[in-house]
C-alpha cells in the first residue's frame, strides 16, 4: 500500500483492530465481563455526604463527637405514625431497643423520652446514630432496621426513614426507562439519517459496551471509595451520550471511504487516523473538564467528575478499538441491510449542496448572524443572573417513597422546619451563658423553638437545638443560619473566651453550598484554561482556541438561563415532574459547566478537524469553512439529536437534580449544535479570514506538533500564515 510506509500510530491502530476483529472482541467482551462480575462480588454503594471538615458546621460536628454529646456524625430518623402512638408506646419503644441492637447502630433515641412527639400524639421520630454513613454500609443495614421495625408495622403503625438511611432503602431503579428511551430515539435518528441498519446499531452496540465497562469500573471503585448517590447516574448518561456520538463520527467516515473506493481495512485505519484522533482530542477535553472539578477542593463534586470521566474514557477506547475491528468484521457488507439508500458524509449530493447554500447564505450576511445568534443566546441566558443555589430537600423526593413520607410526617407533625434543625453549640463558657443563649435563640427572628441548653457530660460544652420557622431549602433558613451565627451568637458570647458552632444536616449543606458558589470561578478558569491549551496544540491557531472558549462559555450561560427559569422560577416545572419552585442544586453548576464546557468542544473539535483538513489542502481560509460545514453537517446534527435525546430521557428520573442537569444538559447540546455550531463559529470565521489561523512565529517554534497523521496521496500543505491579514 502506498501509504502504509507513512501510517501512523493511529492508523496502524485502526488497520490492526480491522484486520484482526475477534481478538479485539474476546479481549472487550473479558474486559466487560470482569467488571460487571467484580462489581456485583464487592457490592457497590453510593451516599450524598456534604460534611467538610473545614467549615463551622463540620467543625461543630466533630467537637459533638469528641465530648461524648453525640457518638458519631452520622444519624438518621425512624418516623413513626398512626392515629395515636400513645396506644402503640410499647411496640414502639421495643422497636427502637431493637434497633440498637442492629450491627453499625451506636444509640437509638427513645421519642417518648426525649419529647420527639407532636402535640397532637400522631407522629413521632427517633434519631439514628451509626458508626458509618447509612449509604456507604449496604442493603443489609436496611433489611436490619426493617426486621426490627417491622412489629410496630403490624401493629398499625407507618415507620419511614428520612436522611441517609432513607435513601440507603430506596429501591435502585437505574433509570432503566430512559436508558431506553434514549438508545430507542437513538436507533430511530440513525435509520433515518444514514439508511444502514448495521451502521446505525454499530455506535449502540460500542456505547452500550463501553457504558456497561465503565459503570462496572465505576462500582469497583465505589465499593472502595464514596461517591453521590447521582454518579452512576450522570456516568451512565454522559456514556450513553459521548459513546453513541464518538462512534457515529466513526462509522460515518469509514462509510463514506467505502462508498470511495477504498478497501475495508485501510478505511478503518484512515478512519482511526483522522476522526479518531479528533474522538481522542474531544475525549481529553471531556476528561479534562470533568477532572478539573476536583480543583474546587471538594471531594464530593470531583468524585462526581470522576465518574463521568471513567465512562467517558471507556467510550473513546471503545471508539478506536472496538468500533474499527466491527467495521472490519462487517467489510463491505456494512450496508447490505438498509432501510433506505444508505448515505455517509457527502454522498447524498443533495443534502451537501444545500448545506453549501446554507453556508455561503452566512458568507453573505456573517455580521447578522453573528449578532442574531448573540442576541437570541444572550435572552436565554438573561434567568442566569438571579440563580438561587441552595440544597434541594427531601420533600421534593418522588410521591411514595419513604425518604418524602418521612418529611411529610415531620412536616406535619412539628412544623417544616423540624425537617432542618440547626444545632447550637457554646465551647468553654461560663453558667450564665447558658441562661442567655435560651433567651437569645427565643428571641431570634426566623426560630420557631429553640430547647432548653443542656451540659455535655464533661461539663465543657453547651447544647440547644433550633427549629427554624421555614423548611430547608427556603431562603429563610439561610437568612437564620447567618443571623445566628453573625449577630445572635456573637452577641451571647462577646466578651468571653467561649466559642461558638451552629452545626447539623442543614448547616453542612447550606455551608456546601457556599463553598461551591465561592469555589465555581475555580472552575470556570481551570476548565477554561486547560482546554484553550488543548485546542490551541491541535490547531496550533490561539485565535480559534479563544473563539472557541468565549462561545461556550455563552452557551453554558444560556443553559444556566432555562433551569433557572424552569426549577428556580417554576416555568413549567410541573409538567417535569416538580411540584414547586426548588432552588438550583449547589454542585448542579459546577458540573454543568464541565460537562457542558467539554461536550461543546466535542463538536467543536469535529467541525474545525475537517474545516482544518480543508484548508491544510487549500489554503482557502472561507471555502474551507463552507466545506467543513457540509461535510460536517449532517452527522453534527443527527450526533447532536442523539445526544439530546439520551439527556432529555433522563428527565423521567425520579431524583429533582437528575432532571436539572437532563435539562441543562440537553439545552446546551440543543443550544451548541445548532445556534452556536451552524450559525455563530461559521459567521465568527468567516469575519475573521485567515486570522483564524494565525500563529506568531515565537509561538510556532515553542509548541508542539500535534498535526494530523498524513495519508497517502495528501496534497501539500500550505505555507502557514504568521501574521493576521
Amino acid at each position: 500500500m502506498a501509504g502504509a510506509a507513512q501510517a501512523g500510530p493511529l492508523e496502524r491502530l485502526g488497520r490492526g483492530c480491522a484486520r484482526h476483529p475477534w481478538p479485539v472482541l474476546l479481549v472487550w467482551l473479558a474486559v466487560l465481563a470482569g467488571a460487571t462480575v467484580g462489581k456485583v462480588m464487592v457490592g457497590d454503594a453510593y451516599s450524598d455526604d456534604y460534611t467538610l471538615s473545614d467549615t463551622e458546621s463540620g467543625q461543630g460536628s466533630e467537637v459533638l463527637v469528641q465530648h461524648g454529646v453525640t457518638h458519631s456524625a452520622n444519624s438518621a430518623r425512624i418516623v413513626f405514625e398512626s392515629g395515636s402512638l400513645t396506644a402503640h408506646r410499647d411496640a414502639v419503644e421495643q422497636a427502637i431497643g431493637d434497633v440498637r441492637e442492629v450491627d453499625h447502630v451506636l444509640a437509638a433515641s427513645d421519642p417518648f423520652a426525649q419529647g420527639a412527639t407532636s402535640r397532637n400524639g400522631q407522629v413521632a421520630f427517633s434519631t439514628v446514630q451509626f458508626d458509618a454513613d447509612p449509604g456507604t454500609i449496604g442493603t443489609g443495614l436496611v433489611d436490619d432496621m426493617d426486621t426490627a421495625t417491622d412489629p410496630v408495622r403490624s401493629a398499625g403503625v407507618s415507620v419511614d426513614y428520612g436522611g441517609s438511611l432513607g435513601q440507603a432503602a430506596e429501591p435502585e431503579t437505574g433509570d432503566r426507562r430512559s436508558e431506553a428511551i434514549g438508545i430507542g430515539v437513538a436507533v430511530v435518528v440513525l435509520l433515518l439519517a444514514f439508511g444502514s441498519v448495521f451502521a446505525a446499531g454499530l455506535p449502540i452496540v460500542t456505547s452500550v459496551a463501553g457504558v456497561l465497562t465503565g459503570v462496572g469500573l465505576l462500582g469497583l471503585l465505589a465499593s472502595q471509595v464514596q461517591f453521590a448517590t447521582t454518579a452512576p447516574t450522570l456516568a451512565i448518561m454522559i456514556g450513553l451520550g459521548v459513546g453513541i456520538d464518538y462512534a457515529l463520527f466513526l462509522a460515518t467516515r469509514h462509510r463514506q471511504l467505502l462508498m470511495d473506493g477504498v478497501d475495508p481495512v485501510t478505511a478503518a485505519g484512515r478512519t482511526v487516523s483522522g476522526s479518531g484522533r479528533s474522538v481522542l482530542i474531544a475525549g481529553t477535553t471531556v476528561v479534562i473538564a470533568l477532572l478539573g472539578l476536583f480543583a474546587v477542593g471538594v471531594g464530593f463534586i470531583g468524585k462526581l467528575g470522576l465518574a463521568a470521566a471513567i465512562t467517558v474514557l471507556t467510550a473513546a477506547a471503545t471508539a478506536v478499538t472496538l468500533v474499527p475491528a466491527l467495521l472490519g468484521l462487517a467489510g463491505r457488507r456494512i450496508d447490505r441491510l438498509h432501510v433506505r439508500r444508505p448515505v455517509a458524509e457527502a454522498s447524498e449530493r443533495g443534502s451537501a449542496d444545500a448545506w453549501q447554500r446554507y453556508a455561503g447564505g452566512l458568507l453573505r450576511h456573517p455580521w447578522l448572524a453573528l449578532c442574531g445568534g448573540v442576541v437570541v443566546a444572550g435572552v436565554l441566558a438573561i434567568p442566569a443572573f438571579s440563580m438561587q443555589l441552595g440544597h434541594i430537600d427531601q420533600g421534593a423526593d418522588a410521591e411514595g417513597s419513604t425518604t418524602r413520607l418521612a418529611y411529610d410526617a415531620i412536616a406535619r407533625g412539628f412544623g417544616p422546619g423540624a425537617n432542618g434543625q440547626f444545632t447550637v453549640v457554646v465551647q468553654g463558657a461560663d453558667g450564665n451563658v447558658a441562661q442567655r443563649l435560651q433567651q437569645a435563640l427565643s428571641n431570634t427572628r426566623g426560630v420557631a423553638a429553640a430547647t432548653t441548653p443542656t451540659q455535655s457530660k464533661d461539663g465543657t460544652l453547651i447544647v440547644s437545638t433550633v427549629t427554624p420557622t421555614s423548611a430547608p431549602q427556603d431562603s429563610a433558613t439561610d437568612d437564620l443560619l447567618h443571623r445566628l451565627r453573625d449577630q445572635t451568637l456573637p452577641g451571647v458570647i462577646g466578651g468571653t473566651n467561649a466559642h461558638s458552632y451552629v452545626t447539623g444536616a442543614t448547616a453542612g449543606q447550606l455551608d456546601f453550598r457556599d463553598i461551591a458558589a465561592a469555589r465555581l470561578p475555580t472552575i470556570i478558569g481551570v476548565v477554561v484554561g486547560a482546554a484553550f491549551l488543548l485546542l490551541l496544540l491541535t490547531f496550533r491557531s490561539p485565535v480559534l482556541a479563544l473563539k472557541a472558549a468565549v462561545l461556550n462559555l455563552l452557551s453554558i450561560a444560556a443553559a444556566y438561563g432555562v433551569i433557572v427559569a424552569v426549577f428556580q422560577w417554576g416555568w413549567g416545572g410541573s409538567f417535569f415532574g416538580v411540584a414547586e419552585p426548588v432552588p438550583i442544586e449547589s454542585y448542579v453548576p459546577m458540573i454543568m459547566f464541565a460537562i457542558v464546557f467539554g461536550l461543546s468542544m466535542d463538536y467543536e473539535v469535529f467541525l474545525l478537524s475537517r474545516v482544518h483538513e480543508a484548508w491544510r489542502r487549500s489554503g482557502d481560509s472561507h471555502a474551507s469553512v463552507v466545506t467543513g460545514l457540509a461535510v460536517t453537517a449532517r452527522v453534527i446534527s443527527s450526533a447532536a439529536l442523539i445526544m439530546m435525546s439520551v439527556f432529555f430521557a433522563f428527565l423521567l428520573s425520579d431524583s429533582v437534580v437528575i432532571k436539572m442537569l437532563a435539562l441543562g444538559l440537553g439545552v446546551s447540546v440543543l443550544i451548541d449544535a445548532t445556534l452556536i455550531r451552524l450559525v455563530i463559529v461559521p459567521a465568527a470565521m468567516f469575519l475573521l479570514g485567515d486570522r483564524c489561523w494565525w500563529l506568531p512565529a515565537r509561538l510556532d517554534r515553542v509548541l508542539p506538533h500535534l498535526e494530523p497523521e498524513p495519508e497517502s496521496k495528501e496534497r501539500p500543505s500550505p505555507r502557514r500564515t504568521t501574521a493576521p491579514t
